[in-house]
């Protein structure tokens, strides 16, 4: 599909997703490695103060402010090629579906949403895997731990020896459980932003049928795309949370002595944590998000946006 300024819409959601994973990354990393040193620690129970503990101890015994970038590349890596398959995928696959409800005359429905997010995130999920394994062993660790990965690609040789092909695809079954996650979360993004045109007449297209992904960006201001990102994100993240902590417990170094698979994470952890082990680094996690999700989000729109202009006029 190529829009009016002859330019691929599919090269415009590539850059603009990879761009938003790139920038969110480099400016959140630290607390995604403190969320995921929370969401593998099993010697004790979750309680406030916990954050402030694990970050107190990467500063002292890690080699101070450098150590909360340790697996930085592999969440680079991760982020920018997630974010770009899964806005390409989503793009496809809405715009698809949009052409057949056109032809009833129907507008997308929120399971038509729900189901685009779901199969772009299955597919992102599969692909990029290998990489959150490599990223979750090294954020889980520090880099004087015995054993510890010292950079990406010793990682990947390391597992490939040891563990061969199925261990870059540990963690996978939450991992597309998560999926939930996503669509749930675009279901509401997309279904916020045809609400709040809908509010304004003056934003939409004016026959009344027009799909978000149809209204110019230049429709929502960045403190509409601000709330709306924010209200859908916790939306997904209140209801899909525990998964994450399921994949990171089976994505650690030693996994595969402890656990025999994802029931048996379940029933460990709710033997010896309770439901509050299944929560385990929400604070960081909602604080980490939002901002990621503002910086994804509002770099997404906009490099979306304005993309097309700045390549013609190049």
């Amino acid at each position: 599909m190529t829009g009016q300024d002859g330019i691929s819409s599919s090269f415009v959601e590539t850059v603009a997703g990879f761009t938003a994973g790139i920038v969110s990354t480099l400016c959140l990393h630290p607390l995604d490695l403190v969320k995921t040193r929370l969401q593998v620690d099993r010697s004790s129970s979750s309680r406030v103060g916990g954050s402030l503990r694990i970050v107190r101890e990467i500063f002292q015994n890690e080699g101070g402010v450098t150590a909360f970038y340790r697996g930085l590349t592999p969440n680079l890596i991760g982020n920018s090629t997630s974010w770009a398959l899964y806005f390409l995928c989503y793009s496809n696959i809405k715009t698809a579906m949009r052409t057949w409800r056109s032809s009833q005359k129907q507008e997308l429905a929120s399971s038509d949403y729900f189901l685009a997010s779901g199969v772009a995130g299955m597919l992102t999920s599969c692909l990029t895997n290998p990489i959150w394994v490599i990223k979750t062993r090294m954020l889980s660790t520090g880099s004087r731990t015995p054993g510890a990965y010292a950079s990406f690609t010793t990682g990947a040789s390391q597992i490939y020896r040891s563990e061969g092909i199925p261990g870059f695809y540990r963690g996978l079954l939450p991992a597309l459980f998560g999926v939930s996650h996503g669509a749930l979360q675009f279901m509401a993004y997309e279904k916020l932003k045809l609400h709040r045109i809908k509010m304004t007449p003056a934003l939409g297209s004016g026959d009344g049928h027009a799909d978000s992904g149809q209204v110019q960006r230049r429709g929502l201001g960045n403190l509409d795309l601000f709330f709306i990102s924010s209200l859908s994100k916790i939306f997904a993240g209140c209801v899909t949370y525990p998964y994450q902590v399921l994949r990171s417990r089976l994505q650690t170094y030693d996994a595969h002595l402890v656990y025999r698979g994802v029931r048996d994470v379940i029933m460990q952890m709710w033997a010896k944590e309770g439901v509050a082990g299944f929560y385990k680094g929400l604070g960081p996690n909602l604080f980490r998000v939002l901002p990621s999700t503002w910086a994804t989000f509002l770099v997404y729109e906009n490099t979306r946006s304005y993309l097309p202009d700045l390549i013609s006029r190049a």
